[in-house]
């Protein structure tokens, strides 16, 4: 009997009769919308990825899946009519490309013999779930609703460029292996109405997701994703998401519930990335979390978030122990970051990055503060200690932020000549450069002592007697320490000897403070 001939007969309501006995009872179970199920009962042979044969008792065509989905019969009187299958193996290739899917798909504990291929096909709603597929690729495929694959295992990837998926996108606890490109998961340009989870994923090649756009939440919470072939184990650069990103720990165990926080005790799987990780321009309305996620990099990886703007970032992470992490021109709101996330310097490189507080979790002193902006510059950058100082005055640390603007200009003092460097040295030992102006006064009273004992000794002859006012040893000695002021004492005295070369000591010393002080002074109202 032709294929048409038999399209004909299911159309009054008769069963097609080339179809085998596991197709006829697909095909009544089709038009009653009931679940056609045929597994034995047994865990082991029932398993889609284990090695037991399933026989022609349990096979099905998949020229006769496709044709109840794209042209089947009507349903039974007061039915819908869909397709639910359950231990059911599908010979053949299953090809619906650029079709038009009405009817409800669910297939649970199925095995694939041939690839799915899905391009530019139309669906309301579908579901494979611990599936064993060779390969899935749905290119530019538009679901209404969900599309759901969770715990499926794909042998040869999947591809979903520019894939439409209407609400949500759910790839829990999928095994994806790499596909002759390195890709485990092509979704470049995809669109997700609502949330894609793909919690406990297990991938073994790149995932990409270049443009993709997430209307919700994108969670990988407890995902391992490993691409030992290539640079990146996630390349999603100007990907945007409606509200989080998840690279956080997932409790493990079947009462586990998909985007919560693990309770107390239960055991939990933590994010773990073999491979770099690019999220380069990257639009996140809500936050980038990180907490307790593990990256293992080699020294040419890295974890790229440059450009990236977000309203808080959660870098609470292991900290790698190679690799690179890169937040140039990324803008923040919250920074909530721990000590020990952060890489060793040179691995860390925060140009142009921007955020507007800080907040840490757990001891996180000024020193450690000081030394994780100096791991962000190889060489002297103002700008890291800048944006730090200028956080810490917003939060009222004042004397925090004089702190860090200090450590700025003495990492900056090390790139100056020589000659510069001494200056420098000069203003750090007198004001500190300014930030700590009290010193000026108390090497002045140190000197102004000192000088006045030293003279209370000095031989003093006038240099035009019955002309001088009486001798005062402290008055003399301020008089040379203070700059352009005249007190009328050191003009009217004659020293020699080693008391000149005093004088001249106190003099020099004199200029040297006030010229430290103004630079300092200049450099507070430069900055306020």
């Amino acid at each position: 009997m032709t294929e048409g001939a038999g399209l004909r007969a299911g159309d009054a309501g008769d069963l097609p009769d080339d179809l085998t006995a596991a197709e006829a009872g697909m095909w009544q179970a089709f038009r009653n919308g009931s679940v056609y199920d045929l597994s034995s009962g047994d865990a082991v042979v029932d398993d889609p990825h284990g090695g037991h044969p399933w026989g022609p008792d349990r096979t099905v065509r998949a020229r006769i899946v496709c044709w109840l989905l794209l042209d089947g019969p009507p349903a039974l009187a007061g039915r819908v009519s869909s397709l639910k299958l359950r231990g059911v193996q599908i010979s053949g290739t299953l090809d619906l490309a650029g079709g038009t899917v009405v009817p409800y798909v669910e297939m649970r504990g199925c095995r694939f013999e041939r690839d799915v291929l899905l391009p530019e096909a139309r669906f309301t709603t579908a579901r494979l779930v611990d599936c064993s597929v060779p390969r899935l690729e749905a290119a530019r495929v538009h679901t209404e609703g969900d599309l759901h694959l969770p715990r499926c295992r794909f042998l040869g990837g999947v591809r979903l460029t520019d894939a439409h998926i209407g609400t949500d996108l759910l790839l829990n606890q999928a095994i994806v292996q790499r596909d002759r490109s390195g890709r485990s998961i092509a979704a470049d340009g995809m669109t997700v109405g609502q949330d894609l989870q793909a919690e406990l994923l297990e991938s073994h090649g790149e995932v990409s997701l270049r443009s993709a756009k997430i209307g919700v939440s994108l969670s990988l919470r407890g995902a391992r994703l490993s691409n030992p072939y290539g640079r990146l184990a996630l390349n999603a650069p100007q990907l945007t998401v409606g509200r989080t990103l998840y690279l956080t720990p997932a409790g493990v165990g079947a009462s586990m519930l998909s985007g919560a926080t693990p309770a107390r005790g239960t055991r939990i799987q933590r994010v773990e990335c073999e491979g770099g990780v690019r999220l380069d321009d990257g639009r996140f309305g809500d936050a980038v979390d990180l907490e307790r996620a593990r990256f293992a990099f080699t020294d040419d990886q890295e974890l790229s978030l440059r450009r990236v703007q977000t309203p808080e970032l959660r870098f609470l992470g292991e900290r790698p122990q190679r690799g690179k992490v890169v937040l140039s021109g990324a803008r923040v709101v919250n920074l909530v970051d721990r000590a020990t996330a952060w890489p060793a310097p040179g691995n860390l490189h925060m140009g142009g990055f921007t955020y507007e507080n800080l907040v840490p979790q757990g001891p996180f002193p000024l020193t450690e503060r000081l030394d994780w902006v100096a791991a962000a510059t190889a060489e002297y950058n103002p700008e890291p200690y800048e944006r730090l100082a200028s956080v810490l005055r917003a939060g009222g640390e004042d004397e925090d932020a004089r702190e860090v603007l200090l450590a700025k200009q003495r990492r900056r003092r090390e790139s100056l000549p020589i000659a510069a460097k001494l200056w420098g040295y000069a203003q750090d030992w007198t004001v500190a450069y300014g930030y700590r102006p009290g010193r000026a006064a108390v090497w002045m009273a140190l000197l102004w002592a000192a000088g006045s004992l030293a003279f209370a000794h000095a031989s003093h002859p006038p240099v035009q007697p019955g002309q001088q006012p009486p001798w005062n040893p402290a008055l003399f000695a301020l008089d040379l320490l203070l700059p352009v002021i005249d007190l009328g004492q050191v003009g009217v005295w004659r020293l020699s000897g080693g008391w000149q070369w005093l004088a001249a000591a106190l003099i020099l010393l004199g200029w040297i403070l006030a010229t430290t002080v103004a630079a300092g002074a200049t450099r507070l109202l430069r900055r306020n």
